[in-house]
């Protein structure tokens, strides 16, 4: 586990110590959970922390950029809130815990990447195809709607559109950041292109059926 506060609440906030430390990395004096403060004061002055060291604004796209992952990450957890715990449910974890990775990708220190784990702190081709035969199966079994349609059909829907627009801002900001010179791994980019998509797909699934058309007939 990444044991940094870069991304906001995103991360752990409590240490094992105790008989669990030795497989966390903390230490065996307690065999409870000690918690650790939320807040640190570092960010008093207006800058975070990025993974592996160093620090920026938070006014910088860099930092919008996870931002927005993140609050991607919260709507999720509506969704799966009002979703089949069973079914979409734990689709819907799966993508919460992927975004966690696309969160620690971008909140990275340019000089440390090296440092990165595949799938665990850095995005990679497989988790984009990964996306896209899901996005393919759902579509095969539950054919898109031929018109622009309104969300808000059924709550989990709902929430599904709003992660799906949180992401597409999360999108348009790793792009300004990319834009602005900072290093971007091109397949955090296409993940969050295609989780997008599948947000949308899935959605229309979650609606159980017809949706209102954009235009009233």
């Amino acid at each position: 586990m990444v044991n940094k506060r870069h991304m906001g609440h995103m991360l752990n906030p409590f240490k094992f110590t105790g008989a669990l430390a030795p497989r966390y990395g903390g230490s065996r004096s307690m065999a409870i959970l000690a918690p650790v403060r939320i807040y640190t004061k570092t960010g008093d002055d207006g800058t975070t922390g990025l993974l592996y060291g160093g620090r920026i604004s938070k006014a910088d796209p860099t930092v919008e950029a996870y931002g927005c992952v993140d609050e991607a990450v919260a709507a999720l957890g509506l969704a799966r809130a009002l979703s089949d715990r069973g079914g979409a449910g734990a689709l819907i974890l799966r993508l919460q815990r992927e975004l966690f990775v696309v969160g620690a990708d971008l909140a990275t220190n340019p000089d440390e990447r090296s440092k990165l784990r595949p799938e665990v702190s850095l995005v990679t081709a497989k988790m984009v195809e990964e996306l896209e035969r899901m996005i393919d199966a759902s579509v095969k079994e539950h054919p898109l709607p031929q018109e622009f349609v309104v969300p808000g059909a059924t709550p989990a829907s709902a929430a599904l559109d709003l992660a799906r627009s949180l992401v597409r801002r999360a999108e348009r900001r790793t792009v300004e950041m990319h834009e602005g010179g900072e290093v971007v791994n091109p397949d955090a980019l296409r993940y969050l292109n295609r989780l997008s998509d599948l947000l949308f797909v899935l959605a229309r699934r979650l609606a159980g059926g017809p949706e209102e058309p954009s235009r009233s007939r």
